[in-house]
């Protein structure tokens, strides 16, 4: 590159892939979800701005009971049964938006360059972080009126299956609320229990009903809108976000500035499939 021999302790040819490497390591080491293991990620090729997501369930099996008149006139020439059925929408829509952040490295040399993209990639994972939970708010919502938060998570995990949710389920509580969920399961009722022992012992939350539970920051009243917000519970089905090539990231001379531009970016969007496989708890108004 032209600034490969720039007389400084920071160049081009030194920054871009070890920035790079460190920002995307930790977008998807500092985002809950980023990785699409508790909210499923599709890749949108190159070139379009929005995915298009099938939504589960949107279509209905009937069982068949006639067939068709071949000699009617006109002809039908398929099942009767299925000549009034119309289709359906059975898809949803997901619009990217560009999430960016910057910083300037001067040059001043002697930059750990993992640490600013550590810091960069920290910014991407926060922003795709609050983005999802405020889309959780378009979730089923259920006021806990129980005294202990567990029996209103069990009353989220059986209506999430009663609306048909038959798969693996998550649930990711407010970092507000995860003292009540840990003082109920430092409990008698819990007393020498295995969550219990793993729970005191590491301060997760582990596994319960089932469903493996995890702690976020960015699950609060000012991201969701919501008043309250307790945690979220949740199937695959529930919610779907979209990327375009993942994290990406881009070096360049400034002249201004004394040092070089760092620009961190990510072509992301998610959307609510199914507002019935997800459950919002939030406080009693």
């Amino acid at each position: 590159m032209a600034n490969s021999a720039y007389g400084s302790g920071l160049n081009l040819d030194a920054l871009m892939v070890p920035v790079q490497a460190a920002t995307v390591f930790a977008a998807q080491e500092q985002s809950l979800y980023l990785p699409g293991t508790l909210v499923p990620m599709i890749d949108v090729p190159a070139g379009s701005a929005s995915a298009q997501v099938a939504v589960m369930g949107s279509v209905e099996a009937q069982t068949l009971t006639v067939e068709g008149n071949p000699s009617a006139d006109p002809a039908v020439p398929g099942p009767q049964d299925f000549d009034t059925v119309l289709p359906g929408n059975t898809k949803k829509t997901i619009d990217l938006d560009l999430i960016a952040a910057r910083t300037v490295l001067r040059d001043f040399g002697g930059v750990d360059v993992n640490d600013m993209g550590r810091i960069m990639g920290n910014s991407i994972a926060a922003a795709v972080d609050k983005r999802i939970s405020a889309e959780m708010a378009n979730l089923t919502q259920q006021e806990v009126t129980d005294a202990s938060l567990l029996n209103e998570f069990y009353k989220a995990v059986g209506a999430i299956r009663n609306a048909g949710e038959t798969g693996q389920l998550a649930a990711v509580v407010s970092a507000a609320a995860y003292a009540e969920f840990m003082e109920v399961i430092g409990s008698a009722a819990f007393a020498a229990a295995d969550l219990q022992n793993a729970a005191m012992r590491t301060g997760a939350l582990g596994v319960i009903a089932g469903v493996p539970v995890f702690t976020s920051a960015y699950l609060n009243d000012t991201n969701t809108g919501v008043t309250g917000t307790k945690a979220a519970i949740f199937g695959m089905e529930a919610l779907r976000g979209a990327t375009q090539g993942g994290v990406k990231l881009e070096v360049e001379r400034r002249a201004a500035a004394v040092g070089n531009d760092i620009v961190a970016s990510i072509a992301f969007g998610v959307t609510t499939l199914d507002a019935t496989r997800g459950i919002l708890l939030k406080d009693a108004a």
